[in-house]
């Protein structure tokens, strides 16, 4: 397979790409395989609802992509300059209106708890999840241009630490990430997952303590070498199903038998990669074969979706489901700026 340009625009693709999957996956979620079929049809012609709204995945994605925006344009990446305006738009998220797309309990309660002032964040995380919410938002951190290996691994962990503090939630934030970003600068999807398993072992016992300060000692682990340890070998795990799903499962199958439902971060991201490895050149049959998945669909869908835009960039996706997508502008926005 060729290696493609970096001119691709891939922030565009990315996060056109994520919207959609949600908004092609949210009505399918929490429906299994045959009563989504009953429901759309043929899976691989799946249409994108006439009003194509989106989850809590993507307005949380927005909220994240704002923060960043805000950070960079203060300066360089550092945790402090990060977690003030991450909270602030966290807080936003929880208390706006349009805060009524079926959202995830951990980000509701560590949201309640965040919205408190001078409590610090470390309080707030809930220490005990890996839920999919950690890493369904964090692709705008492998989109952003100018960051060093270690900003994009710190930010996507803290980002996440905010509201899930399990250590396999920040692993997975950091991998799919770093997935992203890797896609975006045109690495090969053939040699993608040997790429993050070496990303993983190489990481296993690295913890960021400037950008996670004493997270590790709300957890019962002897050391933050042993607790972050944790996160990587679940991710790890996962990444060693993905690897034999990509040789051996067939497109026709619900991919959530092979890699997980997506409810939990590690199961997300190796699910929403399974479907874009499934069809690296397919963006919309990718986008189609998540959704139509009997697990978290609209977080599978949104996941696939990014790391095929990142790919392929913002011309992968039919101009007709593009042009109707929920907070159309918001995403371009975005997206342009990182493009340029």
């Amino acid at each position: 397979m060729t290696t493609t340009t970096v001119s691709k625009r891939a922030a565009t693709g990315a996060l056109i790409g994520l919207a959609l999957g949600d908004a092609l996956g949210f009505p399918t979620e929490f429906n299994d395989v045959p009563s989504i079929l009953a429901k759309c049809g043929p899976w691989r012609e799946m249409e994108l609802p006439k009003r194509a709204f989106v989850s809590d995945d993507t307005q949380m994605t927005l909220a994240l992509g704002r923060a960043l925006r805000t950070a960079l344009g203060r300066g360089a990446l550092v945790p402090k300059r990060l977690e003030r305006p991450l909270r602030e738009e966290f807080v936003d998220w929880y208390r706006s209106p349009e805060n009524n797309r079926a959202p995830g309990n951990t980000c509701l309660t560590a949201c309640n708890l965040l919205e408190a002032d001078g409590r610090v964040w470390q309080e707030a995380s809930q220490i005990g999840s890996k839920g999919c919410g950690a890493n369904m938002r964090v692709a705008p951190i492998g989109l952003a241009p100018g960051l060093s290996d270690e900003q994009r691994a710190g930010a996507a962990q803290l980002q996440s630490a905010l509201t899930h503090g399990h250590p396999t939630a920040l692993a997975a934030s950091d991998l799919t990430a770093h997935a992203v970003h890797l896609l975006a600068r045109g690495a090969d999807p053939a040699g993608l997952v040997g790429r993050l398993r070496s990303y993983a072992c190489d990481n296993r016992t690295r913890y960021h303590h400037t950008w996670l300060g004493d997270l590790w000692t709300r957890s019962h682990d002897p050391s933050p070498e042993h607790f972050i340890a944790r996160g990587w070998d679940e991710c790890l795990e996962i990444l060693g199903r993905l690897q034999e799903a990509v040789r051996t499962v067939s497109p026709e199958a619900d991919p959530c038998l092979a890699t997980g439902a997506g409810w939990i971060a590690e199961e997300a991201f190796a699910t929403g990669l399974l479907c874009f490895l499934l069809f690296p050149d397919e963006p919309v049959t990718a986008l189609r074969r998540a959704a139509c998945s009997s697990g978290d669909s609209d977080s599978i869908a949104c996941l696939t979706g990014a790391f095929a835009g990142a790919w392929l960039g913002a011309d992968a996706w039919p101009a007709q489901w593009a042009d109707r997508i929920e907070y159309r502008d918001e995403l371009l926005a975005l997206g342009e700026l990182w493009d340029a």
